[in-house]
This record gives structure tokens, C-alpha cells and sequence, in this order.
């Protein structure tokens, strides 16, 4: 299915029945990203997943994008689906932009699950260096060689060789444009919440590995922090892409905090 935001076309799904869940992925994963939770969400709820704008079946408009644009698509999503309100999932900068939507359209929010996500620049922990590093030695790699490494510094220690394969077919099945990727890594690095969440209303359930090199970890307790109505919860071990690594342990927190 395809919703438009102006002359931006956005793919999207749903899976399952029950109360709506709006899953957002973050930079350089498509709604296949969702792989390991969608099916445990189904179970109880009309799980709605899509492509961010610059990847997958959605459009790749000229960059640079902002978290705020990419909420705009998220709403175009939630009307095209005709859901007037709905629980909001973001992880990365998914999260950023999830924080943008229940921001903008607080009516249109119930509840609120940031998974390794960030306040933003002025007021966040940077990019942990292992990434950075990463960022400046991946153009002198061949690609397949790069989204391995990629893929691997976004799970835990010693990552699992089956999640990495799996991960890395995917996105070597579809791989992103460039300046898709470009554009949507400058949503990721302008966002700044600062202090504006702390005008949050939805109830807010944060969750991090606490071996996350991508995001540092402890942006989460920030965000626990400067949100009002916030739960924190801790996956020790496990990296950015804790949901891949615990599915079913992310799913119950999920769960237990949407009722």
C-alpha cells in the first residue's frame, strides 16, 4: 500500500488485528527491519510498518531530510491506513522521528516505545568512536565488506552468526541508494529534541542494550530523564539492534507497557 505526503510516495503494510502500532525504523533499515517483532505484535495488534523515505519501495526524494519531515510521512501513514490514533514505535533515529510525531500530533499518539535513540545533538552522548571509525573506513571498503561490518557493530559482543547473516542478505537483496541513505543519515544528525521533550504526554517506555555502539546507551536515560511519564528498561549485553538479538524479550516489555 502507498500513502503520500505531497509528492513523496510511502510504502507501508499491516499485519494482525487489535489496537494499532506504528513501527518506525531508523537509518538504512526498510519495514523489513521489523522482522523478528512484527509477528510477536501481531499476535495482539494491528501492527503497521513502513518504508522511511530515500529506501525501500517509498520515494527517494533529494536530501538533506529532517526527523520533522520524516513525522510528516509517518501521519500520512496512519491516515492512509484510517487509524485516528495509535501507539508509536521508533528505534535510532526512528526514535527521533517518533519524538517528532508525538510532538507535532500528541492526539494522534497513545503510546510511546524509543528503542536506542538519542535526544538529539545538543543535548545527547555523540556517536560512540568504534562507529565513527566505521563511518571513515567504510568507503575504502568493498560494499558487501562494509555492511557485514556494519551489521555486526550493530549487534552485541560476539553477535550471533545466524542474525548477521540474515540481516546482511536483506540488505545486500535491497540495497539502499546512496543519497537516500545520505539524506536520511542528516535527519539522524541535525535532530535535536533538547528540552522539548520534556512536553511529551504519551506514556514513554525506553529501551537500550547496554552494549550499544551506535547510540550510546546512555542517551536513554536522558530521555528517561527529561520525559515525564518515562520507564527505562535495560537489555544488558546487547547492541543497537536489540530487538533482533531478544526479540521476545523487547516484545514482552512492549507488551507490558501497552497493555
Amino acid at each position: 500500500m502507498i500513502a503520500a505526503n505531497g509528492d513523496v510516495s510511502i510504502a507501508w503494510e499491516s499485519a494482525g488485528v487489535g489496537d494499532p502500532v506504528l513501527l518506525i525504523h531508523g537509518l538504512g533499515y526498510a519495514r523489513w527491519g521489523w522482522e523478528p517483532l512484527t509477528p510477536l505484535l501481531a499476535e495482539r495488534y494491528r501492527v503497521i510498518s513502513f518504508d522511511n523515505r530515500g529506501i525501500g519501495a517509498s520515494s527517494v526524494p533529494a536530501g538533506p531530510y529532517s526527523a520533522a519531515q520524516m513525522a510528516g510521512d509517518a501521519l500520512a501513514v496512519l491516515d492512509d491506513a484510517q487509524v485516528e490514533r495509535a501507539h508509536v514505535v521508533g528505534t535510532s533515529l526512528g526514535g527521533m522521528i517518533a519524538q517528532e510525531l508525538a510532538l507535532a500530533a500528541p492526539d494522534r499518539v497513545d503510546r510511546l516505545v524509543l528503542i536506542c535513540t538519542t535526544p538529539g545533538a545538543t543535548g545527547g552522548y555523540p556517536m560512540p568512536e568504534v562507529t565513527v571509525r566505521l563511518l571513515g573506513e567504510a568507503a575504502g571498503l568493498p560494499p558487501a565488506v562494509a555492511i557485514r561490518r556494519f551489521v555486526e557493530n550493530a549487534l552485541g559482543p560476539d553477535p550471533d552468526s545466524a542474525i548477521v547473516e540474515r540481516i546482511v542478505a536483506h540488505r545486500l537483496a535491497s540495497p539502499q541508494d546512496p543519497q537516500g541513505w545520505a539524506a536520511q543519515a542528516a535527519a539522524g544528525t541535525t535532530y535535536d529534541g533538547g528540552g522539548r521533550v520534556r512536553s511529551i504526554a504519551a506514556p514513554t517506555l525506553l529501551v537500550t542494550g547496554t552494549a550499544d555502539s551506535v547510540v550510546d546507551p546512555r542517551n536513554s536515560t536522558l530521555l528517561a530523564d527529561l520525559i515525564p511519564d518515562s520507564t527505562l528498561r535495560l537489555v544488558p549485553d546487547r547492541g543497537h539492534l536489540v530487538f533482533w538479538e531478544h526479540p521476545a524479550l523487547v516484545a514482552h516489555f512492549i507488551i507490558e507497557h501497552l497493555g
